[in-house]
């Protein structure tokens, strides 16, 4: 799914009537908390994956 440059824009358009110019800033923080926080959570899984692959093969 490629999105070009007026997609793009259309979708800020259409969020910036939806919100208003004062809400789209906050909205935007916390998608990126949000983001970080599921980065995180996947990190955590894919190292106790591995930590559980290495246990497996030492034993």
């Amino acid at each position: 799914m490629n999105l070009g440059f007026g997609e793009i824009m259309l979708i800020v358009f259409v969020a910036l009537l939806l919100f208003g110019p004062k809400k789209l800033p906050e909205l935007g923080k916390a998608a990126g908390k949000t983001l970080r926080e599921f980065k995180r959570a996947t990190k955590g899984l894919m190292d106790d994956e591995e930590d559980t692959a290495t246990t497996k093969k030492e034993q």
